[in-house]
């Protein structure tokens, strides 16, 4: 690993290892020379967290681990194990805290000092964390499986379940169905119910609500449509039907923008997303870049991207070819960002294909079943395959970094339909 900046190196700073911040920062290995440019990594734990596998980490399965000291090695990409507490667009820097060996610090812990690192591409890649609505008591009582600390938590809680326990998870979206899943599927001697704002599956082609429906009902889950949640109490959840027992809650119900950015001076929308033009570059500040989850990206149809892995790896690959570009004076390539299909676990045995417009709707054909749920490991272990291979997964093309590159504007162009 590279742990020096030489003298006259372009500094890039991806700040987040997710999906999306570990390909960009692999991607620009890849497409720049390692003696023009110092790209750092910054990232709380030590690990990649495969988040689309957080409700199986939850039910007790062990996941590989995939160390970035190992992904990363012989790349040039400098790691560094801290937390973002702010970053400065005007200054150009980024203050963190480092984490220490493990990445996983404790709320006793002691602060290791705040650290300034400057930069000359900054590409934020944070990411979201849960969001409670502001729904009295869900901070509080309710479980999160948004990251790997939420979900060792929910862990020993479920562990610590005797048979019959009710166990509600509010939210009827992807993340809500695979968790309510996997725990009935792991846990058939709990009570599992699932409390969804609208009818179940209503994004679905009819095929879809169909099959999801039979697993439901297989797995002998009870599910609560068009069901409002008020309150979440350590017992129970207020709901706008009346109250559900609930020894433990499981809060899905959307993500919310990591707050960092609100900190800053960059243009973002009011969920606190970073705007962006079509090649990533934020629309106040040129040499920032935003990606996955906390950027604000327009697809299809001028709808923005929703919070996805599969909108997020796009947006990386898009992120990297572009600032590559600019710093080797060549032409930044267009990666598509649209979708094709909405990939659903339902447990290990059962899955949901539904397949869908580039805008996201769906199309009347869905696959179902175990071949289903087998098309999704492939798409889970293809993803992570692509973020623990970054000398692999993209073909090398690396360029000199022009003593001058492309010039920033100074004003950023407008967001484009990609």
């Amino acid at each position: 690993m590279q742990h020096g900046i030489g003298h006259g190196q372009h500094r890039i700073v991806v700040i987040g290892a997710g999906y999306a911040g570990a390909i960009a920062a692999g991607r620009l290995t890849r497409r720049l020379r390692r003696e023009d440019v110092a790209i750092t990594l910054v990232n709380a734990e030590p690990d990649f967290v495969e988040r689309v596998r957080m409700h199986q980490l939850a039910v007790g399965q062990e996941l590989r681990p995939r160390p970035f000291s190992e992904m990363f090695a012989g790349t040039g990409v400098r790691l560094r194990l801290a937390r973002v507490t702010a970053v400065d667009v005007d200054r150009r820097t980024v203050s963190i805290t480092e984490t220490g060996t493990t990445g996983i610090s404790d709320k006793g812990s002691e602060a290791t000092g705040v650290e300034e690192l400057p930069y000359d591409t900054l590409v934020y890649a944070l990411g979201s964390t849960w969001n409670t609505h502001d729904v009295p008591g869900a901070a509080e009582h309710a479980h999160d499986i948004a990251g790997r600390p939420g979900a060792l938590r929910l862990r020993e809680r479920l562990a610590a379940l005797g048979a019959g326990q009710p166990v509600v998870v509010v939210g009827g979206g992807l993340t809500g169905l695979e968790a309510a899943t996997e725990i009935a599927e792991a846990r058939p001697d709990l009570k599992v119910t699932l409390a969804a704002r609208g009818a179940l599956g209503d994004w679905l082609s009819p095929k879809g609500v169909r099959h999801l429906r039979k697993v439901m009902a297989d797995l002998r889950i009870t599910v609560h449509e068009n069901t409002t949640v008020t309150g979440v109490d350590a017992t129970h959840i207020t709901t706008t039907a009346g109250d559900l027992p609930a020894s433990v809650t499981i809060w899905t119900a959307g993500f919310a923008a990591h707050p960092i950015a609100q900190a800053t001076a960059l243009k973002i929308d009011a969920t606190g997303r970073i705007e962006v033009d079509s090649t990533m570059r934020s629309l106040s500040h040129p040499d920032v870049y935003a990606i996955g989850d906390a950027a604000l990206v327009q697809g299809p149809g001028d709808k923005p991207l929703r919070m996805s892995c599969a909108s997020g790896i796009p947006t990386a690959w898009q992120a990297a070819d572009s600032i590559a570009a600019r710093l080797t004076g060549t032409k930044s390539p267009t990666v598509p960002l649209r979708y094709f299909n909405q990939c659903i676990s339902l447990g290990r045995k059962e899955g949901l294909i539904q397949y869908v417009t580039a805008d996201d709707r769906a199309r009347t054909a869905a696959l179902t079943g175990r071949l289903a749920a087998f098309y999704k490991e492939l798409v889970c272990k293809g993803a992570a395959w692509g973020v623990a291979n970054p000398t692999l997964a993209v073909p090398t093309r690396r360029r000199p970094v022009l003593a001058k590159p492309t010039p920033i504007p100074t004003s950023a162009p407008e967001a484009t339909t990609a």
